[in-house]
């Protein structure tokens, strides 16, 4: 009895479209890649930061980020799962061109996000137009771009694939 009520359960559930509302909601997954930071867990499940100490700080991580991805997003959440809708946009915009693209959450990290803000008002003393202070923060060849709106805008006028015509497709 137990075994047919739980495939009844299963093969309603693989019957189920998930993108409509389930009795008026929705239901979704939420990821999460941090750790809590309680004192009774194990340390060898403590989040571990793996900069302190190495003489490496987040700006020199930001820089070579920037320097060695043609296309650097700073972004709350990840490429394949943005979590917020600006992030959204610029990823499906840049996706549209069909580039590589590398990204950091600066969710998980609030010493990161920083880092970043920090980094492009490095870029403001030489280039006065990039204090941006909202993500997502994109990096183009080294060139910091400014957020999902600049890059909508340089999509529809064709600049953006000018920028971006001479970087090589992930296939």
């Amino acid at each position: 009895m137990a075994t047919s009520l739980s495939n009844m359960f299963f093969k309603g559930l693989a019957n189920r479209s998930f993108g409509r509302p389930l009795n008026g909601l929705f239901y979704c997954t939420r990821y999460s890649t941090t750790v809590s930071n309680d004192s009774e867990t194990h340390d060898d499940f403590k989040p571990a930061n793996k900069l302190e100490g190495s003489g490496i700080s987040l700006a020199n991580v930001i820089e070579q980020d920037v320097k060695d991805n043609p296309v650097m997003v700073y972004m709350k959440g990840v490429p394949d799962l943005p979590q917020c809708g600006f992030s959204s946009l610029a990823v499906r915009v840049l996706k549209h061109y069909d580039v590589p693209i590398s990204a950091r959450n600066i969710l998980e990290d609030v010493e990161l996000k920083n880092a970043v803000k920090a980094f492009s008002l490095v870029f403001s003393l030489f280039f006065p137009c990039s204090n941006w202070p909202t993500f997502p923060q994109i990096f183009i060849k080294g060139e910091f771009i400014g957020g999902s709106d600049i890059i909508l805008n340089m999509h529809q006028t064709g600049e953006l694939k000018e920028k971006l015509k001479d970087i090589t497709s992930k296939k």
